[in-house]
C-alpha cells in the first residue's frame, strides 16, 4: 500500500490566531493563504499539513490521504455510493473521492497531486504521522475502514483500534469514546530531540503537556500531547513502528501496564479532564466539496 496521510482540513473561529500559534509556537511554516484559509506545512514534500478555514464553529472538514490512480480506483469501487467525486482546489491539487464514513467522518483520497520542495528546519514537523478519531462504535468504524478503504487493523487496546494504510503502524485510529469527533492530530518530528525541544518551546510560552513525554505501546512512538489555544489536541511524535504485512494484530490483553503506569516510560501524568474537553470540540462537518 502506498496510501499516505497528507493533511487535515479544519474550520476554526479565528484562522489567523490559530495559524499564529502553529507557526510561531508549535513550529510549522506558512505555505500560503487563499481566501482567508491558512495552509501550513512541514519540512517534507507535502504542500501543506493543516488547513485553517475561517468559520462560525470549530469542525473538521476532512482528513486527506494521497494515493496512486490505481489505489483510487480500488477505493472508489469498494466505497460505492459512499464515495463522492471531488477535485481539490487547495495547494497540491489532485482529484479523487471524499468517502463519507458510517459515523460522518470525511476521509478524502486524492491522486495526481503536486509535491513541494522540502524545507530546511530541525524543528519543523516532517509530516502528519496520524489523525485519531473518536467513535461511537470503534470496531464498526475500523471494519468500515478495512472494507471501504482497504486499510488494515494493526492493534486493539481497551481504548482504541489502530489502523494503517501503509507500513507505518497506524495512520489513523478509532477511539472507543461513545461520540464522533477529532481525538487528536499527531505531527511527526525529525527525532526525539525535536520532540523535547518542542516541549521546551511550549513551556517557554507557559504551556505544559497534557500528557507526556512518553512512549506508547502500540506503534512504540514517542509522544507529548498539548491542548492548542484554538481548541484541538495536538501531539509531537516520532519513531512510530514500521510493520510488515504479516504483523500480528494485538488484542487489548497484549497492551497492559503495571499499576499507575499508562505508557512504556511511566514518566508523566495525564490531564484526562482537559484532554476529554478538547477531544469533543471538533465534530465533522457535512461534506462541502463540489463534485468533480
Amino acid at each position: 500500500m502506498t496510501v499516505r496521510l497528507r493533511s487535515i482540513e479544519l474550520i476554526v473561529e479565528d484562522s489567523a490566531a490559530a495559524a499564529d500559534f502553529l507557526t510561531g509556537t508549535w513550529g510549522m511554516a506558512e505555505a500560503e493563504v487563499r481566501g482567508g484559509t491558512h495552509y501550513l506545512r512541514g519540512s517534507g514534500r507535502h504542500p501543506y499539513l493543516v488547513a485553517l478555514e475561517q468559520g462560525d464553529a470549530p469542525a473538521v472538514r476532512s482528513v486527506t490521504f494521497t494515493c496512486s490512480a490505481e489505489e483510487l480506483d480500488g477505493i472508489r469501487a469498494r466505497a460505492g455510493s459512499a464515495a463522492i467525486p471531488v477535485r481539490a482546489d487547495d495547494p497540491g491539487g489532485g482529484e479523487g473521492v471524499l468517502v463519507a464514513m458510517p459515523e460522518g467522518e470525511c476521509f478524502r483520497f486524492l491522486a495526481n497531486c503536486e509535491e513541494a520542495a522540502p524545507l530546511e528546519g530541525r524543528d519543523l514537523p516532517v509530516q502528519l504521522t496520524h489523525v485519531v478519531v473518536n467513535s461511537c462504535d470503534a470496531e464498526a468504524t475500523a471494519d468500515a475502514a478495512e472494507r471501504l478503504l482497504g486499510f488494515r487493523v494493526s492493534d486493539r487496546t481497551k481504548g482504541m483500534v489502530f489502523v494503517r494504510c501503509n507500513d507505518s503502524h497506524h495512520s489513523t485510529a478509532f477511539a472507543r469514546a461513545g461520540f464522533t469527533s477529532l481525538n487528536h492530530i499527531a505531527f511527526e518530528m525529525q527525532d526525539i530531540d525535536a520532540v523535547m525541544r518542542g516541549i521546551g518551546r511550549l513551556r517557554d510560552q507557559g504551556m505544559a503537556p497534557a500528557w507526556g513525554p512518553g512512549r506508547h505501546g502500540p506503534g512504540a512512538n514517542v509522544f507529548a500531547y498539548f491542548v492548542a489555544p484554538f481548541g484541538p489536541v495536538v501531539e509531537f511524535s516520532t519513531a512510530v513502528e514500521k510493520v510488515a504485512d504479516d504483523y500480528k494484530v494485538g488484542a487489548p490483553e497484549d497492551w497492559t501496564w503495571p499499576e499507575n503506569r499508562i505508557d512504556q516510560w511511566g514518566l508523566s501524568n495525564k490531564d484526562n479532564e482537559a484532554l476529554r474537553a478538547a477531544e469533543e470540540r471538533f465534530r465533522f462537518a457535512a461534506p462541502a466539496q463540489q463534485p468533480a
